[in-house]
């Protein structure tokens, strides 16, 4: 019964905050409307650079950085004989981030 109820509560917390949004949009561009100013500046086109090239990004330099985390792991259990079971997630979440982390400045590159 609890679970039931977090979901019907989820459902019209979304559902009211919708509903909010678009009455409130739609009431701007009537009073826009209603005193004779133009609603297209809604529509302004700001130059940014299409989703799908920056989630491209992104995801490619968080897979070279996972798969360049396992290599120096690698090399540093096989190479310096460091055996420790935090070596490897340590050095994959690490290089992880830093991946994310160029390509959220790569991004920023972008779009300018």
């Amino acid at each position: 019964m609890g679970g039931e109820l977090v979901f019907i509560c989820l459902f019209i917390i979304v559902f009211g905050i919708a509903y909010l949004h678009y009455s409130t949009r739609n009431k701007e561009r009537l009073a826009l409307i209603e005193k004779g100013m133009d609603a297209g500046i809604f529509k302004q086109s700001r130059e940014t650079a299409p989703v799908w090239k920056v989630l491209v990004l992104n995801l490619a330099l968080l897979l070279m950085g996972i798969g360049v985390g396992i290599l120096l792991a690698l090399l540093l259990q096989e190479g310096l004989g460091i055996v420790n079971d935090a070596l490897f997630p340590a050095l994959i979440f690490l290089m992880a981030g830093t991946g994310l982390l160029v390509g959220f400045f790569m991004t920023k590159k972008y779009v300018k």
